[in-house]
């Protein structure tokens, strides 16, 4: 008989509000939420800390919303740079125990220790919390059992700081009495038509079998089933093997509506800054750059072009993303958020060798300097550096694109 798999799913708790306490411990004794700017419109709670919740904040609910039922709640804008290198750590921390770890977003991961010598997995995750407590500060739950489906709903089942094991002699006990929409990827419309067909809980689910639910979702129903009835196979990515970044992109919803050439010009170029200096970060170079816009309607609009080579030079695609968004921008229309992204990216390391051709040469000085302003915004804030065209209405530049990333005045240079 095959041994089961030994797969861990770890789920770092309140992540970015977790980050704050650890730089600001005073936020330990208050409720308080990693939240955008309700000025520049950005009133989404991200992130509370236990305080917060017990008053009743939840993730994602608008911060008009957090403040009713918390009047007291303080707001932290968010530092992704932050919160990227506590994940790079925590990942590191999972790498001593196998190569198989498989990032689902910048706080989670699952981790498979089968046939690896630390292949207890109760004991692992006792391990791994403890160790996160005392070596980062933070604190994890832990799901632990054979499947990756499973071993998410434990980690979700008891928070924060604690470790559950679902086992083939409990897991008809602790799973299938859970809500249906407690399992990954059942969304809200899924859960809606599955309450029309009567199935609220995993039980009810599991018991319909793969052939009613193919019938009723189509190919969609056979996973559903296999989720629900502790089935599912899916590997854990082998470290290395993570799908590779297809894209990097950032969009604003502005302090005001955008109606002139130059206020659309200001922000393109703050958007394209971030995205060029993650680029950068990633060493990463972009083929195509796209572009979104949506007006006071609400009516969304993509566009998107090739780029003359492979770059991660702002000097070179703000320009680009720029044109793109002028060329469908109608007068008298008024924009309400950009968004500018690198797509078709190629690992720097695969471009061919520059040359010394002049043109290749200024290239290589344009990226010496961005790699230096990266380096002053990171020490010193993000509007350590600026653009003159971000100087054209401070009101829509004046904060740091790079923090809020809705994923740091010493000079001036231009444009």
């Amino acid at each position: 008989m095959m041994k089961d798999r030994v797969i861990l799913h770890v789920d770092q708790n309140s992540f970015y509000a977790s980050v704050e306490m650890l730089r600001y411990p005073e936020l330990k004794t208050v409720p308080c939420a990693v939240a955008g700017d309700p000025v520049n419109r950005h009133g989404i709670v991200l992130a509370k800390n236990q305080l917060a919740k017990k008053a009743g904040v939840r993730t994602g609910e608008a911060i008009w919303q957090a403040k009713q039922k918390c009047p007291g709640l303080i707001l932290i804008p968010p530092d992704y740079r932050r919160y990227i290198h506590y994940s790079r750590l925590a990942r590191g921390m999972y790498y001593e125990y196998t190569d198989r770890v498989e990032p689902f977003g910048i706080d989670e991961c699952w981790l498979d220790l089968t046939g690896s010598p630390s292949d207890d997995g109760a004991a692992v995750a006792e391990e791994l919390r403890r160790r996160m407590k005392d070596e980062l500060g933070l604190t994890v739950s832990v799901g632990v059992s054979w499947n990756k489906i499973y071993a998410k709903l434990g980690s979700d089942m008891r928070k924060p700081d604690a470790v559950t094991v679902i086992t083939r002699s409990n897991y008809l006990d602790v799973v299938y009495p859970l809500p249906a929409e407690d399992l990954i990827y059942v969304g809200p419309a899924t859960t809606r038509q599955l309450c029309r067909i009567g199935v609220r809980t995993i039980g009810e689910l599991a018991a319909l079998g793969p052939a009613y639910l193919r019938s009723v979702f189509g190919v969609v129903g056979l996973n559903l089933y296999a989720f629900a009835a502790g089935l599912d196979e899916t590997p854990v990515a082998a470290s290395g093997r993570e799908v590779p970044i297809k894209s990097v992109g950032n969009s604003l919803t502005t302090h005001h509506d955008l109606y002139t050439e130059q206020e659309i010009k200001a922000v393109t170029y703050m958007l394209s800054e971030s995205v060029t200096s993650r680029l950068r970060d990633a060493g990463m170079a972009a083929r195509t750059v796209q572009i979104s816009m949506r007006d006071y309607e609400l009516h969304n609009f993509e566009r998107q072009a090739p780029l003359p080579r492979p770059t991660q030079l702002c000097a070179e695609i703000a320009p680009a993303a720029t044109r793109l968004i002028l060329d469908h921008f109608e007068k008298g229309q008024w924009i309400r958020s950009l968004g500018v992204r690198a797509c078709n990216l190629v690992p720097v390391s695969q471009l061919n060798q520059q040359s010394y051709l002049v043109q290749e040469a200024r290239r290589e000085a344009a990226l010496r300097l961005e790699e230096a302003i990266d380096h002053l915004r990171t020490r010193y804030g993000g509007l350590a550096v600026r653009r003159g065209v971000s100087l054209v209405d401070r009101a829509l530049t004046e904060h740091d694109i790079k923090r809020e990333n809705v994923i740091h005045p010493i000079g001036f240079f231009g444009p």
